[in-house]
């Protein structure tokens, strides 16, 4: 990573706004607690920290953003809003999953854990020779009462971190990360006759 990397990274994917702007060594960060209003929060929050850092968006090296697991339309608005940045500036846009977010600095072997819905956890296992498990919904009871959850702050840093660590590498576009089914379920009425 170089010593004067500028990036800014954010996540929707659980009941907050949150964001990290790394400007080299130093990080900033701030989450907003919220269960809805993510897709209009977000950008006002980001243009905030930009300009109280005193630089301004064309300044950025890249952007990284948090892919999931988590709640899907929060998911898809981080990502929707990386993707338009990375188009708009010409910056390469990096998704981070929650997974990598939580092991980042982590002693290995290390258990991933991240709320899910219905007393249910998103979990992912890390070996100690740096492989990891697929992603996994378990139920809560099945897991080690010695996990505890990070917060938001520190998760937020870690995909600004990873994010930077990323930049040069051949990254695909962020993508969100699901791993259970929507809990939208398909209309009971059969759908309208469309006219020619």
């Amino acid at each position: 990573m170089p010593p004067d990397v500028k990036l800014i990274a954010f996540d929707t994917s659980a009941a907050h706004c949150a964001a990290a702007l790394l400007l080299g060594d130093s990080i900033v960060t701030r989450v907003d607690e919220m269960a809805k209003g993510q897709a209009e929060h977000l950008m006002p929050m980001l243009e905030q920290m930009v300009a109280k850092a005193g630089i301004g968006w064309a300044d950025l090296d890249g952007i990284g953003v948090g892919t999931g697991p988590g709640n899907f339309t929060g998911i898809r608005i981080a990502v929707s809003a990386a993707r338009g940045l990375a188009l708009g500036l010409g910056k390469p846009a990096i998704g981070v999953d929650g997974f990598a977010a939580r092991a980042y600095g982590a002693t290995r072997p290390f258990t991933a854990i991240i709320p899910a819905p219905r007393d249910q956890a998103y979990v992912q296992f890390f070996d100690a020779d740096g492989s990891a498990s697929k992603p996994a919904l378990m139920g809560k009871d099945a897991l080690p009462a010695m996990m505890s959850l990070s917060a938001p702050a520190k998760l937020i840093s870690a995909v600004a971190r990873i994010a930077a660590e990323r930049l040069g590498d051949d990254n695909p576009r962020p993508a969100p990360l699901y791993i259970r089914d929507a809990d939208a379920a398909p209309p009971r009425d059969p759908a309208p006759t469309i006219l020619p």
